[in-house]
């Protein structure tokens, strides 16, 4: 009789460590090439006995705030960039934890052929957050369209600026709605994803500067909690991501079969 009290403890503990490891693992992520792929890659793991709920976002501030609030286990939705400067402005601890897929961007427009027939004053669209800003600015910087100060930080934005020839006139977006701008911009600085997203394989091909590349920092990066970073369900699900075919295949087909519009950082 007196070991009946230490053996329903140890059924309880069981029973919890069952019940917990019984949870699916959720993953937040945005629409296109990142929920198509993570998608791929949960039923792989489904097959391999690892329960995984894919949760899709518009808006680019809430996968860190479910994170943040427990509500996911793991996001795939933010480059080095993004996750740095929400850390800074809300003092978390979010923490990368592997690379994914590497979405190019480039200069588009509707109303133009080439940055030289650009006229002066011309109005330029790009992302209204810091990180992705700072993207623009320095895809704008290796078009030849401006320069920069000599002490600008990494994250350069709109007053880092130095020279600006042309007189560029800078719309500032919010990032989901950038691919709309082509229609009110001249040129518009948008990732290659968010043109194919938005319908716009024509004008994706027809970028007036492309700004590619394999560099892990612009990557988007698999992302979880500080107290996190050493579940198994998470790694295990990030290695059957890299490993499969079937997630490659998908991520090639959503970029239109176009290999200059991606790159897969963690095979470099």
């Amino acid at each position: 009789m007196k070991f009946f009290p230490a053996l329903t403890a140890l059924l309880l503990s069981l029973a919890t460590l069952g019940a917990a490891q019984a949870q699916p693992l959720r993953v937040g992520v945005t629409p296109g090439s990142l929920a198509d792929s993570a998608q791929i890659a949960a039923r792989e793991a489904k097959a391999q006995g690892l329960e995984v709920q894919i949760v899709e976002f518009t808006d680019w501030t809430l996968p860190n705030t479910a994170l943040v609030n427990r509500d996911l286990d793991l996001n795939y939705y933010q480059h080095q960039a993004f996750l740095d400067t929400f850390n800074r402005e809300n003092r978390q601890d979010l923490r990368a934890v592997a690379v994914g897929s590497r979405g190019n961007i480039g200069i588009f427009s509707k109303r133009y052929k080439s940055l030289d027939s650009l006229p002066t004053g011309a109005k330029v669209a790009l992302a209204n957050d810091t990180s992705n800003q700072a993207r623009a600015i320095a895809t704008l910087r290796d078009a030849g369209l401006l320069t920069l100060r000599a002490n600008a930080p990494q994250l350069a934005q709109i007053d880092d600026i130095a020279s600006n020839p042309k007189k560029l006139k800078f719309i500032e977006v919010a990032g989901p709605q950038l691919a709309r701008a082509l229609d009110d911009a001249d040129i518009t600085v948008v990732s290659l994803g968010g043109l194919l997203q938005a319908g716009q394989l024509e004008t994706a091909r027809q970028g007036l500067y492309y700004s590619v590349g394999s560099d892990a920092f612009w990557a988007i990066h698999f992302v979880t909690r500080a107290d996190n970073v050493k579940d198994a369900r998470v790694h295990k699900f990030i290695d059957i991501y890299q490993q499969s075919q079937a997630v490659r295949q998908q991520i090639h087909a959503s970029y239109a079969n176009e290999s200059r519009f991606y790159s897969l950082p963690w095979l470099k």
